[in-house]
């Protein structure tokens, strides 16, 4: 093994715990959102969400995104690194990692930061299938997807795959694609999940008759502030450095952020005559979406745009779920998946010495609208088979009464907010 990088391999731990926050942030993002009735039941599918993930990565996910011979520049052997194998050894009695990366830090800090990565991708699903689905079919989901979507798409982008910089695609057009931190592996490919399962699983009842208004704010703009924290490694620990490229992506991934809230407030107020406390949170993270596959290679003025231009797009977008008709509980598809799409289409015109406003030509932004569509139908086919299945054997909804009375009610048996014990205590104490 090579020399040892502490500052290197401190910041990719530091940036891996940050990226493991942002799954806590989406429940409270997310929990405030749903209805009373519902929202122990959403924390309790992000709590899933961890756990779940955790298993199969150990399993064979990471083997399938990273550490397994690849198939076809599509998913890696899932038995050449199962159970993390030949990626962890012990040596005295105490477990270590077996390499060094090309960062020179271990290897065993890479599987923590890439865990806490497919955790929060499969977290963001949930959100457009709240307030009714069943938590025993959610788990068995998170672990299918996982292994059969979320690993294969991380190996063709980040693993030297077909979606890769130096994968086929990128080879036939001459132009690297390019995806920092997750435009296509994370969002992108969360959206489109969620927008299937939608479509297969139906609406809520109620919806677009009877308002289904967030039950907590306040949850939802503490969400909204864990996510920006989380997302300073989730974007700067994707240098996989303690390098000056961390330093910038920190800058610029706030840029956009700050601009998309402003944004989206902005539009909001002509909308509306409000800046709504929703519009800031939904802003904050549209913008961190939009630059998660850029935060490297946009200079300052151009990552205020793309944040705006987030923020303004995805503000009108969540709008089409009741002119559409599909229902996407809290807009993941609104937000995660138009401000992916922006972000990663984008960088054609915006990516420094090869986009086409930046010194480049046309190739750059070819090879990006390719590689968004070709994880769109990924993830599209390969949720569709896994959805679909489930709903025709175990089935994915509660019944309507207990979707009525409240799924935190008929899933976990409890309630989020006791009224009528809180209200006798005090009786009893007067």
């Amino acid at each position: 093994m090579g020399q040892l990088d502490s500052g290197n391999a401190a910041w990719i731990l530091t940036s891996a715990c940050l990226v493991f926050l942002m799954t806590p942030g989406v429940a409270f993002f997310y929990g405030g959102m749903v209805r009373a009735k519902a929202v122990l039941n959403m924390m309790m599918m992000e709590a899933a969400a961890l756990s779940v993930t955790i298993i199969i990565w150990g399993l064979w996910g990471w083997s399938i995104a990273y550490a397994g011979h690849s198939i076809g520049g599509v998913f890696g052997d899932p038995a050449t690194g199962f159970l993390l194998r030949d990626t962890m050894v012990a040596q005295d009695g105490v477990f270590t990692s077996a390499s060094m990366n090309a960062n020179n830090y271990p290897a065993s800090v890479d599987v923590g930061f890439q865990a806490a990565f497919a955790m929060i991708t499969v977290a963001l699903i949930c959100g457009a299938i709240a307030e009714r689905v069943k938590y025993s079919t959610w788990m068995i989901f998170v672990a299918l997807w996982i292994t059969l979507d979320y690993a294969p798409m991380a190996h063709m982008v980040w693993n030297g795959g077909l979606l890769s910089a130096d994968g086929p695609i990128s080879q036939a057009i001459g132009a690297a694609a390019h995806d920092f931190a997750g435009g296509t592996v994370v969002h992108i490919n969360a959206a489109v999940a969620a927008l299937i399962i939608v479509l297969i699983i139906g609406k809520r009842k109620g919806f677009g008759t009877e308002p289904m208004r967030p039950h907590n704010v306040p949850f939802v703009m503490l969400g909204a502030f864990l996510l920006w924290f989380g997302w300073f490694g989730f974007n700067a620990g994707s240098a996989f450095a303690a390098n000056g490229t961390a330093g910038y992506a920190w800058v610029s991934t706030s840029l956009a952020a700050g601009a998309a809230m402003l944004a989206w407030g902005f539009t909001e107020k002509i909308r509306t005559g409000h800046y709504t406390a929703i519009g800031a949170a939904s802003g904050i993270v549209a913008g961190l979406v939009a630059i998660t596959p850029a935060a490297d290679v946009v200079s300052p003025l151009w990552s205020i745009v793309l944040g705006a231009i987030a923020g303004i797009v995805t503000c009108f977008a969540c709008s089409l779920k009741y002119k559409l008709g599909y229902d996407d509980s809290l807009d993941v598809v609104g937000v995660h998946g138009v401000g992916g799409l922006i972000g990663t289409v984008l960088l054609g015109f915006f990516m420094q010495g090869t986009g086409l406003f930046c010194g480049g030509d046309w190739r750059q932004l070819v090879v990006q609208v390719v590689i968004a569509v070709v994880a769109m139908a990924f993830s599209a086919v390969i949720t569709t088979i896994i959805a679909f299945g489930l709903e025709k054997t175990i089935g994915w909804r509660v019944t309507q009464a207990q979707e009525v009375g409240g799924i935190d009610l008929a899933d976990q048996g409890e309630r989020a907010y006791d009224f009528a014990g809180t209200a006798s205590s005090v009786i009893k104490e007067m």
